[in-house]
């Protein structure tokens, strides 16, 4: 009988740590770098797995011109010599919001090294007011693009938001994008990462 019962709770932990080793590994591929799986260094910001890569290290960023609040055109190719985090977010997405004051912060600190062009989802937004009430309250200074017809969401591929893209001097993507809210000191590291 003891014979029993001693196998039956060896046989419960090897149970019990097969299931912890599984719960670890899933977690850690919920935060990797897989193909279709992005994730911010916090961990939100999923996407589906069978959701569009977007674009890739190395691929040249596509150029747009879109109009900025005060209705001044803005194009990418403006800023080429230039390192820039492409930003793309809507004021009804609470990661957004997170992270719109760690970029005013970075932009106060690091606005003559890298530009941060911070395209908003027009199309997603009830209207450009509301935009420009919440950037006003933000007190925020870097430039705030409209994707009124969505073009942009769509050229870059952009699934989940807030998405950020990592632009070199050279006019390519040089990191990999960021799909979730970003840190004053992720932003760093990708500043001194840029060429």
């Amino acid at each position: 009988m003891q014979k029993w019962i001693a196998g039956l709770f060896l046989a419960g932990l090897l149970i019990f740590g097969i299931f912890s080793v599984t719960q670890e590994k899933s977690a850690e591929q919920q935060t990797s770098d897989e193909p279709g799986i992005s994730g911010s260094q916090d961990g939100t910001g999923m996407t589906a797995p069978n959701a569009p890569e977007g674009l890739q290290v190395g691929d040249t960023a596509p150029d747009f011109t879109l109009e900025t609040l005060e209705g001044e055109k803005v194009s990418l190719s403006d800023f080429k010599g230039k390192k820039v985090f492409l930003n793309y977010w809507a004021t009804w997405c609470p990661p957004c919001r997170e992270e719109m004051p760690e970029m005013q912060r970075f932009q106060e600190a690091h606005g003559e090294e890298v530009v941060i062009l911070a395209v908003n989802g027009t199309g997603s937004e009830k209207s450009v007011e509301n935009v420009a009430a919440f950037v006003k309250d933000g007190g925020y200074t870097f430039p705030v693009l409209l994707d009124k017809e969505l073009s942009l969401n769509q050229d870059y591929q952009i699934i989940s938001i807030p998405t950020t893209y990592f632009i070199g001097t050279d006019g390519t993507i040089q990191e990999p994008r960021i799909v979730g809210p970003m840190t004053y000191e992720h932003m760093e590291k990708m500043k001194n990462a840029l060429k």
